[in-house]
């Protein structure tokens, strides 16, 4: 009897411990816009930390062979010049779509945790609102995360820059949500996808599994420049703003991006009822 008793103890704690099944969300169906278009950095902006807005600093973003690069062989060292590139067009409702794949190695002096680490920016401030030396927009971020060889290094979480969401109906502590549990070790490539919907709500995907859904994005009152622009006359809430890539000292590559607008009341396909 005693033996069962463990016997069933321990399956239970197993079957507590099983990852949980994924949610498998499809990309909505519709007209999607490539804003990125193989050829140019047309329709971008470039916000370096330390440099002028314009100012791509040793040619960090380029476009080579049709795809948009992330590079970092003309650094010496990488001196905290984490950047943005912005696209320059204001977004509300709609999805995102982007396939990458980290390539290389970490730029020297660039902080260990950017190991593989970049990320898709949703809802950012304008780029020409931001301190010369600010490293990161104002944002809420798709985090994008390469695995080491060995150990979890999950990716697609998402990261709170300046601002504040709900998971759950309860705030978010800390920085990022640590709740994927998809680590990508190699160099393949990787798709990704998030439904935006204003301020209200932010599905983010890898490879069409749900990894977190969030609610009620605003800006964060406690955040130095989260202030500026609440003073400057934004909006609490964040219901819309502009898109941008990371750069944090790990190459990356993307060979697709796109957006596919929609109109608030417009039904999304794959959402929930």
């Amino acid at each position: 009897m005693i033996r069962c008793t463990i016997l069933m103890v321990a399956l239970a704690i197993l079957a507590g411990c099983a990852p949980k099944a994924k949610v498998m969300v499809p990309a909505a169906t519709g007209n999607w816009i490539a804003i990125f278009n193989g050829k140019n950095l047309d329709g971008w902006t470039v916000k370096i930390a330390g440099e002028n807005l314009n100012d791509n600093y040793r040619n960090t973003y380029r476009v080579e062979d049709g795809l948009l690069k992330v590079s970092y062989d003309q650094y010496d060292k990488f001196d905290n010049r984490f950047g943005s590139l912005f696209y320059n067009k204001k977004f509300s409702h709609y999805w995102i779509r982007a396939e990458y794949r980290f390539v290389g190695s970490l730029v020297s002096g660039a902080p260990r945790w950017a190991y593989k680490n970049s990320g898709l920016q949703l809802h950012c401030q304008a780029p020409e609102t931001m301190r010369k030396d600010q490293q990161f927009p104002v944002t809420v971020e798709f985090d994008i995360v390469g695995g080491w060889y060995l150990g979890s290094k999950p990716t697609g979480d998402v990261c709170q820059n300046g601002t504040h969401v709900l998971i759950d109906g309860q705030p978010l502590k800390g920085k990022c949500s640590k709740l994927s549990d998809i680590t990508i070790r190699d160099d393949r490539w990787v798709t990704v996808w998030a439904e935006v919907d204003g301020a209200k709500r932010v599905r983010q995907m890898v490879n069409g599994a749900e990894v977190v859904e969030y609610t009620n994005l605003t800006l964060d009152e406690g955040d130095p420049d989260a202030q500026r622009l609440l003073a400057s006359g934004a909006d609490k809430s964040l219901s819309s703003g502009y898109i941008s890539i990371q750069s944090n000292g790990a190459p990356i590559e993307f060979r697709r991006i796109e957006v596919l607008p929609l109109d608030e009341s417009t039904p999304v396909d794959g959402a929930r009822p």
